[in-house]
Protein backbone atom coordinates (compact mmCIF):
# COMPACT_ATOMS: atom_id res chain seq x y z
CA UNK A 1 0.00 0.00 0.00
CA UNK A 2 2.68 2.75 1.09
CA UNK A 3 4.81 1.27 -2.52
CA UNK A 4 1.46 2.22 -4.37
CA UNK A 5 0.99 5.76 -2.28
CA UNK A 6 4.39 6.36 -3.73
CA UNK A 7 3.73 5.95 -7.01
CA UNK A 8 0.96 7.62 -7.48
CA UNK A 9 2.52 10.68 -5.33
CA UNK A 10 5.75 10.93 -7.23
CA UNK A 11 4.43 12.11 -10.94
CA UNK A 12 1.99 14.72 -9.19
CA UNK A 13 4.78 16.31 -6.79
CA UNK A 14 6.75 16.72 -10.24
CA UNK A 15 4.09 18.04 -11.77
CA UNK A 16 3.55 20.92 -8.89
CA UNK A 17 7.19 21.73 -9.25
CA UNK A 18 7.47 22.49 -12.97
CA UNK A 19 4.16 24.77 -12.24
CA UNK A 20 5.17 26.62 -9.22
CA UNK A 21 3.50 30.07 -8.99
CA UNK A 22 4.68 33.25 -10.22
CA UNK A 23 4.28 34.68 -6.87
CA UNK A 24 6.19 32.28 -4.92
CA UNK A 25 9.54 33.90 -7.18
CA UNK A 26 11.99 35.94 -4.94
CA UNK A 27 10.93 39.46 -6.41
CA UNK A 28 13.78 40.52 -8.52
CA UNK A 29 15.42 43.78 -7.47
CA UNK A 30 14.80 46.55 -9.74
CA UNK A 31 16.88 49.97 -9.59
CA UNK A 32 15.11 52.55 -10.67
CA UNK A 33 16.31 56.57 -11.47
CA UNK A 34 14.81 58.57 -8.78
CA UNK A 35 12.25 60.86 -11.12
CA UNK A 36 10.30 57.34 -11.83
CA UNK A 37 9.21 57.43 -7.77
CA UNK A 38 5.60 57.47 -8.23
CA UNK A 39 5.03 56.76 -12.13
CA UNK A 40 6.89 53.45 -11.47
CA UNK A 41 5.46 52.85 -8.51
CA UNK A 42 1.84 52.96 -10.20
CA UNK A 43 3.46 50.77 -13.14
CA UNK A 44 4.21 48.04 -10.98
CA UNK A 45 0.86 47.90 -9.39
CA UNK A 46 -0.37 47.42 -12.46
CA UNK A 47 1.95 45.15 -13.50
CA UNK A 48 1.18 43.17 -10.33
CA UNK A 49 -2.51 43.61 -10.77
CA UNK A 50 -2.20 42.27 -14.51
CA UNK A 51 0.49 39.59 -14.14
CA UNK A 52 0.29 38.62 -10.86
CA UNK A 53 4.27 39.18 -10.16
CA UNK A 54 5.79 41.73 -8.51
CA UNK A 55 9.29 43.33 -8.28
CA UNK A 56 11.13 45.32 -5.92
CA UNK A 57 12.03 48.63 -6.50
CA UNK A 58 14.99 50.71 -5.44
CA UNK A 59 14.79 54.33 -6.29
CA UNK A 60 18.02 56.69 -6.37
CA UNK A 61 20.64 58.69 -8.35
CA UNK A 62 21.97 56.54 -11.90
CA UNK A 63 25.19 57.31 -11.21
CA UNK A 64 25.34 55.61 -7.93
CA UNK A 65 23.41 52.49 -9.36
CA UNK A 66 25.93 52.36 -12.44
CA UNK A 67 29.07 52.16 -9.45
CA UNK A 68 26.55 49.82 -7.79
CA UNK A 69 25.81 47.69 -10.54
CA UNK A 70 29.59 47.81 -11.76
CA UNK A 71 30.22 46.06 -8.47
CA UNK A 72 27.86 43.35 -8.60
CA UNK A 73 25.39 44.99 -6.72
CA UNK A 74 22.19 41.95 -7.11
CA UNK A 75 19.70 44.46 -9.70
CA UNK A 76 17.71 42.24 -12.31
CA UNK A 77 17.01 45.50 -14.23
CA UNK A 78 18.27 49.32 -14.40
CA UNK A 79 16.40 52.20 -15.32
CA UNK A 80 18.50 55.25 -15.76
CA UNK A 81 17.78 58.64 -16.09
CA UNK A 82 20.84 59.01 -18.75
CA UNK A 83 21.08 56.56 -21.64
CA UNK A 84 24.59 56.83 -21.08
CA UNK A 85 25.17 55.10 -17.91
CA UNK A 86 22.89 52.13 -19.32
CA UNK A 87 25.27 52.49 -22.68
CA UNK A 88 28.44 51.81 -20.38
CA UNK A 89 27.21 48.94 -18.42
CA UNK A 90 26.50 47.45 -22.24
CA UNK A 91 29.71 48.19 -23.09
CA UNK A 92 30.96 46.51 -19.94
CA UNK A 93 29.62 43.13 -20.50
CA UNK A 94 26.65 43.74 -17.93
CA UNK A 95 24.07 43.73 -19.76
CA UNK A 96 21.46 41.74 -21.97
CA UNK A 97 22.11 43.69 -25.12
CA UNK A 98 22.00 47.73 -24.99
CA UNK A 99 18.26 47.78 -23.82
CA UNK A 100 16.06 50.38 -25.23
CA UNK A 101 14.83 54.15 -24.28
CA UNK A 102 11.72 53.90 -22.24
CA UNK A 103 11.36 57.69 -21.61
CA UNK A 104 12.36 61.22 -22.33
CA UNK A 105 12.33 63.54 -19.19
CA UNK A 106 11.95 66.83 -18.30
CA UNK A 107 13.05 69.69 -15.89
CA UNK A 108 10.19 72.17 -13.99
CA UNK A 109 11.01 74.65 -11.79
CA UNK A 110 9.24 74.26 -7.95
CA UNK A 111 8.52 76.52 -5.65
CA UNK A 112 6.41 75.58 -2.15
CA UNK A 113 3.15 77.73 -1.74
CA UNK A 114 4.09 80.93 0.02
CA UNK A 115 8.00 81.23 -1.18
CA UNK A 116 8.93 84.89 -2.47
CA UNK A 117 9.95 83.15 -5.54
CA UNK A 118 7.62 84.16 -8.27
CA UNK A 119 7.63 80.12 -10.26
CA UNK A 120 7.60 81.14 -14.25
CA UNK A 121 9.08 79.16 -17.29
CA UNK A 122 11.72 81.27 -18.78
CA UNK A 123 12.83 82.16 -14.65
CA UNK A 124 12.39 85.56 -14.76
CA UNK A 125 10.51 85.20 -11.43
CA UNK A 126 13.66 83.85 -10.08
CA UNK A 127 16.29 86.04 -11.65
CA UNK A 128 13.87 88.76 -9.81
CA UNK A 129 13.80 87.11 -6.47
CA UNK A 130 18.19 86.58 -6.54
CA UNK A 131 18.28 90.29 -7.18
CA UNK A 132 16.02 91.30 -4.42
CA UNK A 133 18.33 89.09 -2.10
CA UNK A 134 15.27 86.52 -1.43
CA UNK A 135 16.55 83.60 -2.44
CA UNK A 136 19.03 81.72 0.17
CA UNK A 137 18.48 78.07 -0.76
CA UNK A 138 17.75 76.85 -3.81
CA UNK A 139 17.80 72.86 -4.39
CA UNK A 140 18.96 70.61 -7.66
CA UNK A 141 20.35 67.54 -7.84
CA UNK A 142 23.88 66.50 -7.39
CA UNK A 143 25.47 67.29 -10.82
CA UNK A 144 28.25 65.01 -10.37
CA UNK A 145 26.04 61.56 -10.55
CA UNK A 146 22.31 62.71 -10.85
CA UNK A 147 21.67 62.81 -14.09
CA UNK A 148 18.85 65.77 -13.09
CA UNK A 149 21.07 67.54 -11.39
CA UNK A 150 23.79 67.53 -14.34
CA UNK A 151 20.44 69.07 -16.64
CA UNK A 152 19.52 71.73 -13.90
CA UNK A 153 23.31 72.54 -13.58
CA UNK A 154 23.23 73.10 -17.74
CA UNK A 155 19.66 75.44 -17.54
CA UNK A 156 20.84 76.87 -14.79
CA UNK A 157 24.41 78.36 -16.94
CA UNK A 158 22.24 78.51 -20.23
CA UNK A 159 19.90 81.02 -18.58
CA UNK A 160 23.55 82.69 -16.78
CA UNK A 161 21.96 82.23 -13.20
CA UNK A 162 24.30 79.69 -11.88
CA UNK A 163 27.18 82.07 -10.88
CA UNK A 164 24.05 83.93 -8.86
CA UNK A 165 22.80 80.93 -7.36
CA UNK A 166 26.29 78.56 -6.99
CA UNK A 167 27.02 79.74 -3.32
CA UNK A 168 22.75 79.36 -2.34
CA UNK A 169 22.49 75.28 -3.59
CA UNK A 170 20.72 72.59 -1.52
CA UNK A 171 22.08 69.60 -3.15
CA UNK A 172 20.42 66.33 -3.40
CA UNK A 173 21.75 62.63 -3.22
CA UNK A 174 18.86 62.37 -5.73
CA UNK A 175 16.41 64.37 -7.57
CA UNK A 176 13.39 63.12 -5.08
CA UNK A 177 15.71 64.18 -2.57
CA UNK A 178 16.24 67.73 -4.10
CA UNK A 179 12.57 68.05 -4.91
CA UNK A 180 11.74 67.18 -0.76
CA UNK A 181 14.07 69.99 -0.01
CA UNK A 182 12.53 72.20 -2.33
CA UNK A 183 8.62 71.32 -1.31
CA UNK A 184 9.91 71.26 2.59
CA UNK A 185 10.16 75.00 3.31
CA UNK A 186 14.22 74.04 3.63
CA UNK A 187 14.92 76.48 0.40
CA UNK A 188 12.54 78.77 -1.77
CA UNK A 189 12.57 76.30 -4.63
CA UNK A 190 15.00 74.23 -7.70
CA UNK A 191 14.73 72.58 -10.30
CA UNK A 192 13.85 68.89 -10.31
CA UNK A 193 12.13 66.13 -12.25
CA UNK A 194 8.56 67.35 -13.80
CA UNK A 195 7.94 64.02 -13.27
CA UNK A 196 7.41 64.48 -9.37
CA UNK A 197 5.88 67.84 -9.18
CA UNK A 198 3.01 66.22 -11.59
CA UNK A 199 2.17 63.68 -8.41
CA UNK A 200 -1.40 65.12 -7.11
CA UNK A 201 -0.53 64.89 -3.67
CA UNK A 202 1.94 68.10 -4.15
CA UNK A 203 -0.78 70.05 -6.17
CA UNK A 204 -2.11 72.20 -3.54
CA UNK A 205 1.15 72.25 -1.57
CA UNK A 206 3.63 73.63 -4.58
CA UNK A 207 3.34 76.13 -7.78
CA UNK A 208 5.36 74.38 -10.77
CA UNK A 209 6.09 75.36 -14.12
CA UNK A 210 8.05 73.31 -16.72
CA UNK A 211 11.35 74.22 -18.26
CA UNK A 212 12.45 74.67 -22.53
CA UNK A 213 13.84 71.36 -23.08
CA UNK A 214 16.44 73.42 -25.35
CA UNK A 215 17.82 74.96 -22.39
CA UNK A 216 19.91 71.33 -21.66
CA UNK A 217 21.03 68.23 -23.42
CA UNK A 218 17.99 65.66 -23.76
CA UNK A 219 17.19 63.70 -20.79
CA UNK A 220 17.17 60.42 -22.78
CA UNK A 221 16.23 57.78 -20.28
CA UNK A 222 17.26 54.20 -21.30
CA UNK A 223 16.48 50.55 -19.29
CA UNK A 224 18.96 47.48 -19.23
CA UNK A 225 18.10 44.01 -18.47
CA UNK A 226 21.20 42.97 -16.34
CA UNK A 227 22.56 39.40 -17.30
CA UNK A 228 20.95 36.68 -15.63
CA UNK A 229 17.67 38.57 -15.14
CA UNK A 230 14.83 36.58 -14.28
CA UNK A 231 11.95 35.58 -16.13
CA UNK A 232 9.67 38.30 -14.09
CA UNK A 233 12.22 40.72 -14.79
CA UNK A 234 12.75 40.06 -17.74
CA UNK A 235 8.42 40.47 -18.43
CA UNK A 236 8.96 43.64 -16.38
CA UNK A 237 11.12 44.87 -18.68
CA UNK A 238 8.86 44.41 -21.51
CA UNK A 239 5.43 45.44 -19.67
CA UNK A 240 6.86 49.01 -19.47
CA UNK A 241 7.23 49.45 -22.93
CA UNK A 242 3.03 48.29 -23.28
CA UNK A 243 0.10 50.93 -23.01
CA UNK A 244 -0.56 50.90 -19.81
CA UNK A 245 2.81 51.72 -18.46
CA UNK A 246 3.27 54.15 -21.57
CA UNK A 247 -0.39 56.09 -20.62
CA UNK A 248 1.06 56.73 -16.91
CA UNK A 249 4.23 57.47 -18.12
CA UNK A 250 2.67 60.09 -20.26
CA UNK A 251 0.33 61.10 -17.24
CA UNK A 252 3.47 62.01 -15.27
CA UNK A 253 4.84 64.34 -18.00
CA UNK A 254 7.59 62.11 -19.24
CA UNK A 255 8.01 62.37 -23.08
CA UNK A 256 7.76 58.84 -25.23
CA UNK A 257 10.38 57.77 -27.85
CA UNK A 258 8.80 57.96 -30.28
CA UNK A 259 6.43 60.95 -29.97
CA UNK A 260 9.28 63.36 -28.31
CA UNK A 261 8.52 66.90 -27.67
Amino acid sequence: MIRLLIRWWAPLLVALSLTTPAWAETPPNIAAAADLRFALTEVAAAFQRDTGRTVSLTFGSSGNFFRQIQQGAPFQLFLSADEQYALDLARAGKTQGPGTLYAVGRLALVAPKGSPLRVDERLSGLRAAIARGQITRFAIANPEHAPYGDRAMEALKHTRLWDALSGKLVLGDSVTQAFQFAVSGGAQGGIVAYSLVRDPAFAARTDFALLPASWHRPLLQRMVLIKGASETASRFYAYIQGPTARHILTRYGFALPNARR
